[in-house]
Parts: structure tokens; C-alpha cells; sequence
């Protein structure tokens, strides 16, 4: 009788196999298509910054283009403050599903990981590179007192005046003052940094006077440089801009080889699916090359340049070590 028990149990075992091997394939099967159905509700877009400004403006054109092609909604959501910090952190803190993404700045990306020292996270560990966007450069103006017409000339008049000129930023340690740090090292000369409470009151007192130079995003100036408030020496970029073909790069009107631009990109939490990270990274990559969107940025004084994943995470390491330079250089430090 034990033996007779025994031999239906054993054969009850291999009977199971063909029973439960299709329930196993159907689940496995079932499981496919919710991983590929992503994403199936709306995407939220965080942004470090308050609305109306140029990373809200790149944000609201790459959301806007996105969503007829990723089939959801891209919903801004705008945490604002301590230089695009807080809208960093919460991205690197949320759930790695591909639902909520940054839109980053040079400033998030390569600086402030020097410029404080005591984030609450790291980039780019905390964070998984999507795609860069855009380039940004930079246009150097002076005071129209200014007794120098172009790039060769102010350079001359600096050294022959070390120490008695100002350059104005939009505060300690943003592009808008380390790009003129970068540009007295390669030029030789001394001019002294007045840091403001943003790039709006330091125009103001540039066209005053008060202070003779300053560089910052195109889009802040181009009205002033068209309506003749202040003179546009150079654009930082390789190649001229779209918003200002009359103005001269860098290297055109003099100082070789100096090239200094910001760029926007998206990053996920680090630890999101490499599939959705690639689903995204190609459709900015679209987004991108479309007629529409590039005319929208290059008015925007942006210039589309996308890179994938890889490269842009390669992009993000050698800008850090760039811009840290330039930041231990300046001695600029924020707690």
C-alpha cells in the first residue's frame, strides 16, 4: 500500500509541469506589455525655477511638443529656489518610474555641486542623463561710455586699466559671473565683480554706468543691443547666433580658442528603467529636429543640440570639472 500511495504522488509532480508551465508563460506574458505600456498617465516636468523664465520658456516648448508623441500629458510642476537646488532634490528623492523628470540648467548640472557644499544629493550619481536640449551662449555688452568699440579694443583699455573697471552679474557664482572669470583669465586682465540680486538690476546699472561690462543669456540683451542701450562685444559661442548675426564669436573678434556656452538638459532619478529613459531620449531627439522647435529656441537665444544618454552624461562630468575650476577660481562659495 505504501508503495502504490507512493507512485501517484510522484506522478502527480510531472503531471504538474505541462499544467502550470502555460499559467507561468502567461503571467510572464501579462508582464511584458505593462513594462512596454509606459507611460500610461501623465508625466510630471519639474522645473527650479519660478515661471516666466528661460528654463520655464525651454520647458514649456519641449512640453508642449512632447505630448502628441509620448501620448500623455507633460505637466509642469515648478519647486523654485536656492539656484534650481530644490527642484534638483525632490527629482533625485522621487520614484525612479519615469513619471517625473527634471529640466536642468548649467547651473544645476556642472556648478552648484561645487558652489555648495553641503547638497543633499550628488549629481550626476542621483540621477539618470536623459538627453541634452540645447546649447546657451552667453553675449558679452559694455556701457556705451565705454571708450572701446569692439573686443580687441576693451581688452586693451582693461589692461591698461586693471582694477578700475566692474563687471556686473546676476550673483555670486552663476554663469553670469564665472563666465567673465573664465573670460579675465584668458584675456589677462582685472576687472572687479559687483554680484546683484539677478541679471535684471545689474542691466540696469550696466546702461547707468555703474558698472562697464556683463554677460549673460542672449535673450536678456537683444532688445537693449537693438535699441542701441548697451554694445554687444562678442557671443561666447563657436558660431554666431541666429538672434544676433552681426555680433562677432569670441574667436572672430579676437580672443582664439574661447568658447564658453551653458546647456539645458533632462535627467530622471537615477535607477529609472533604461527603456524609459531611451523612449524619452528619442523623442526629444524628434522634438528637436522639428523646423518648429528650432525656431522657437534659436529665438529663445537657445541652439538645439541633442546628445543621448551616454554622451550626455559624459557631457555633465566634463562640464563639472570645467566649471568647478572656474569656481574655485573665483572663490565663490555659498553655505
Amino acid at each position: 500500500m505504501a508503495k502504490f500511495a507512493a507512485k501517484p504522488r510522484f506522478l502527480s509532480h510531472r503531471l504538474a509541469l505541462p499544467v502550470l508551465l502555460p499559467v507561468l508563460l502567461a503571467g510572464a506574458l501579462a508582464a511584458a506589455p505593462a513594462a512596454a505600456a509606459w507611460p500610461d498617465k501623465p508625466i510630471r516636468l519639474v522645473v527650479g525655477f519660478p515661471p516666466g523664465g528661460p528654463v520655464d520658456t525651454h520647458a514649456r516648448i519641449l512640453a508642449e511638443k512632447l505630448q502628441p508623441i509620448l501620448g500623455q500629458s507633460v505637466v509642469l510642476d515648478y519647486k523654485a529656489g536656492a539656484a534650481g537646488n530644490l527642484g534638483s532634490d525632490a527629482v533625485a528623492k522621487a520614484a525612479p518610474d519615469g513619471y517625473t523628470l527634471l529640466l536642468a540648467n548649467t547651473g544645476q548640472m556642472a556648478i552648484n555641486g561645487s558652489l555648495y557644499p553641503k547638497l543633499p544629493y550628488a549629481m550626476p550619481r542621483d540621477f539618470a542623463p536623459v538627453a541634452r536640449t540645447a546649447l546657451i551662449p552667453l553675449v558679452m555688452v559694455v556701457n556705451n561710455n565705454v571708450p572701446a568699440r569692439n573686443l580687441k579694443e576693451f581688452i586693451a583699455y582693461a589692461r591698461a586699466n586693471p582694477g578700475k573697471l566692474n563687471f556686473a552679474s546676476g550673483g555670486n557664482g552663476g554663469i553670469s559671473h564665472l563666465m567673465p572669470e573664465m573670460f579675465k583669465q584668458a584675456s589677462g586682465t582685472f576687472i572687479v565683480h559687483i554680484p546683484y540680486k539677478g541679471s535684471a538690476p545689474a542691466l540696469t546699472d550696466v546702461m547707468g554706468g555703474q558698472a562697464q561690462m556683463m554677460a549673460d543669456s542672449i535673450p536678456l540683451f537683444t532688445p537693449y543691443i537693438k535699441a542701441g542701450k548697451v554694445r554687444a562685444l562678442a557671443v561666447t559661442s563657436r558660431q554666431r547666433s541666429p538672434a544676433l548675426p552681426d555680433v562677432p564669436t569670441m574667436d572672430e573678434a579676437g580672443l582664439k580658442n574661447f568658447e564658453v556656452v551653458g546647456f539645458y538638459g533632462m535627467l530622471a532619478p537615477a535607477g529609472t528603467p533604461k527603456e524609459v529613459v531611451a523612449k524619452v531620449s528619442g523623442a526629444l531627439q524628434t522634438v528637436l529636429a522639428d523646423a518648429d522647435t528650432r525656431a522657437k529656441l534659436e529665438q529663445q537665444g537657445a541652439e538645439p543640440a541633442w546628445q543621448g544618454p551616454e554622451a550626455f552624461g559624459q557631457t555633465i562630468a566634463a562640464e563639472q570639472k570645467r566649471w568647478g575650476q572656474a569656481v574655485k577660481a573665483s572663490g565663490a562659495k555659498i553655505d
